[in-house]
């Protein structure tokens, strides 16, 4: 720590020699940075302040934030934001629940049959907008096995694609898909956790719910708090899978920030409200990002 303070000049033959190493091995990932991030980031919020459409890329004309103002008056934006909070909150905690389940319930089975996890893993193979085209195939109202033989065995189907029940049909789709994922994080977490504390609990009288609660969750908890927060961030980016399933659904109903940003550029050519949707995106995500560190921070400045 003191190398990092004291002048350069009263640093040692060997800690000068450290530094200019650790300028040498950092210098690649700075100009990385530079080129493929640094220029990108600049070149998008000149676009999101200018007026820009395909033909005028090289020759953006600076509007200031008008692009911002209109974003924000944009009724779609505020309603593709709630959507992606919603289908994140949920699914998110569907897919942990789900996940700390099984991986607490089968642990003994998988532990004596590991080769049981591969299967179990299968849907994180499958490409997310592969999954959305089965779906779609499944769950299609008219040509769909899932409607059809509901129809015949009781007369009726609901619409899974409809406008007032796509929502929920994605979540339980994205649930699916993801919850493995969840599974297999909760599994190593469950494995790692010390068999000398749960027998000291066992030898204290400690019954299973208590074990569970008192010694299992409470190890457990740095790896439920990253869990989430992962597909709490996937779930709110969604893209590939919905817009293979529904697209932006009846009405705008399933219009996530990523389809919205899309569906801007590509679809209606305006290049700078689709940049500065993206920006506030970003800087909504590094809020949250923030708010979280910090959070992390007291709790481990209150533990210490």
């Amino acid at each position: 720590m003191a190398s990092r303070t004291v002048p350069l000049h009263v640093l040692s033959g060997a800690e000068r020699r450290q530094r200019r190493e650790w300028r040498l091995l950092s210098t690649p990932l700075v100009v990385f940075l530079l080129l493929f991030l640094g220029f990108p980031t600049i070149l998008d919020v000149v676009y999101s302040l200018s007026q820009v459409t395909f033909e005028t890329l090289r020759t953006p004309t600076i509007s200031g934030v008008e692009n911002y103002g209109e974003v924000i008056a944009d009724g779609a934006f505020w309603s593709a934001s709630w959507f992606s909070l919603r289908f994140g909150l949920i699914t998110a905690a569907a897919e942990c629940l789900i996940g700390l389940f099984l991986a607490i319930f089968l642990s003994p089975l998988i532990a004596k049959r590991s080769a049981l996890m591969a299967p179990l893993m299968l849907p994180l193979m499958v490409a997310p907008a592969m999954v959305g085209l089965m779906y779609r195939l499944v769950l299609h109202e008219f040509v769909g096995p899932v409607p059809y033989y509901l129809y015949a065995l009781f007369g009726n189907s609901p619409t899974f694609l409809g406008a007032d029940t796509a929502f929920w049909t994605l979540c339980v789709v994205e649930t699916l898909q993801w919850t493995p994922f969840a599974l297999l994080l909760f599994y190593t977490a469950f494995q790692a956790i010390p068999e000398e504390a749960q027998q000291a609990a066992q030898l204290d009288g400690a019954s299973k719910w208590q074990l569970l609660t008192l010694i299992d969750l409470p190890l457990m908890a740095p790896t439920i708090g990253v869990a989430v927060f992962i597909r709490f961030i996937d779930g709110f980016r969604v893209f590939d899978n919905v817009y293979t399933l529904v697209g932006s659904g009846p009405g705008g109903s399933t219009t996530s920030l990523s389809i919205y940003i899309y569906e801007a550029f590509f679809k209606q050519g305006a290049i700078g409200k689709a940049i500065a949707a993206s920006i506030l995106l970003f800087i909504g995500s590094l809020v949250i990002l923030m708010a979280i560190g910090w959070l992390s921070g007291r709790r481990t400045e209150a533990s210490s």
